[in-house]
């Protein structure tokens, strides 16, 4: 690959081509299973809480994951981690799917689930440097990137009418059949390599872990960007009571669909803005700024929005969230080369572990308010609480120009 790759150069590399391709079927998989999951377990109780405490339950478990099973992509051959890893989640989706599973079950099954992705991600990570290098590598990651927050919007848009056609069971089935799909595409589309290393004794984990939280620490830059990044966890909530917000305002499964794919709708379109239309150091500068535009207009949720104003509302929150794209590049520059995997699993483990707690806050929060509306503007304000001293500490240390 020369110095300045294009799209279609790195798609012209027939591994990245089957990491590609696997990635955007599975997540499109995946955005069906989370609105069926929603839709499933709204049904059973009739609750609000539960469909959020539930959706929460496909992030919490990357807290403990991400630390302690991302090792195995260094201990065993990546590619063998990743088809394992998709084998698993594809029996397991599949028991999820089998009609009347007890909710206790469900949930269980559904932490195992989670649990078997942390490797996967790490897998993935980790192999793509052998696949692209230079300028390829960063494009490759941009690649998976976009495919990421695209497979989310047509997946949640899609997936409100699929459910609302096959239901929840059978959506469940198709995100175990994109499992299996991707074990066999990965299988057969990326070469095999040996093990990058013998992953060391427990203790040896718990020494990176804290090796990573030292890095972080001592610069104030990448605390203010882990801040800035973690406020994810109030912007979040819309997510997990989409269901019951669409029954709020009068909607159904496509209603939540298309609620849950307003966010994700958002975030391309900021992306896209930010990346062509402004200069990178304005960008740096915009962090801040645009972390308080990603919760600012989930507090007019308190007027109860109908879809339109609401689905709007998110896709303006979604706009700024792509602040998050600067903040997490910015992040792995600033880390020094030999600390960015330490520094980078604690961060991301974290970052996905608020947003976890925010949506079991959101559902908790909704059954003593009894309005998904409500909540979401209570949290939305609690959220710019903790903003705007996040905001201020990174207009102290932004850097001036792009590193």
């Amino acid at each position: 690959m020369d110095s300045k790759a294009t799209f279609r150069q790195i798609l012209a590399v027939g591994e990245l081509r089957a990491i590609w391709f696997a990635e955007l079927q599975s997540i499109l998989g995946d955005q069906v299973a989370r609105v069926a999951l929603s839709v499933l377990v709204f049904q059973r109780t009739g609750s609000a809480t539960w469909p959020a405490l539930t959706y929460a339950l496909t992030y919490l478990p990357d807290l403990i994951g991400g630390p302690l099973l991302g090792g195995l992509a260094d201990r065993f051959p990546r590619r063998a981690v990743m088809v394992c890893s998709d084998v698993v989640r594809a029996i397991l989706v599949a028991v999820l799917a089998v009609p009347g599973i007890p909710l206790p079950v469900l949930a269980a099954v559904l932490v195992v689930v989670q649990l078997a992705n942390a490797p996967f991600t790490a897998a993935q990570a980790a192999v793509l440097p052998s696949v692209l290098s230079g300028d390829a590598y960063v494009l490759g990651q941009s690649l998976l990137k976009i495919t990421n927050q695209v497979g989310q919007l047509a997946g949640f848009a899609l997936g409100g009418a699929v459910i609302a056609v096959i239901g929840p069971g059978r959506g469940l089935a198709v995100d175990a059949v994109t499992f299996g799909v991707s074990a066999i595409v990965l299988r057969l589309g990326v070469r095999a390599r040996a093990a990058s290393g013998s992953g060391g004794p427990a203790t040896s984990t718990l020494r990176r872990l804290s090796a990573g939280a030292r890095t972080i620490w001592r610069d104030r830059r990448l605390r203010a960007l882990v801040g800035l990044a973690w406020l994810a966890g109030f912007v979040i909530v819309p997510e997990g009571l989409a269901v019951p917000y669409a029954a709020e305002i009068g909607g159904g499964a496509a209603t939540a669909g298309l609620l849950l794919a307003a966010h994700p709708a958002g975030i391309v379109l900021g992306v896209f803005v930010l990346g062509r239309l402004v200069r990178p150091e304005i960008r740096l500068r915009m962090v801040g700024i645009l972390a308080l535009g990603a919760i600012v207009p989930l507090a007019a949720f308190w007027f109860r929005p109908s879809l339109p104003y609401a689905a709007g509302l998110l896709v303006l929150s979604g706009m700024c969230a792509a602040y998050q794209v600067t903040a997490s590049t910015t992040f792995m520059r600033l880390v020094p080369d030999t600390e960015r995997g330490q520094a980078f699993g604690l961060a991301g483990s974290g970052l996905i572990a608020v947003q976890g707690i925010g949506l079991i806050a959101g559902g908790l929060l909704v059954g003593v308010l009894g309005s998904p509306a409500t909540t979401v503007s209570v949290i939305a304000l609690a959220g710019l609480v903790v903003a705007v001293p996040a905001t201020w500490a990174w207009r102290h240390v932004a850097p001036l120009h792009p590193l």
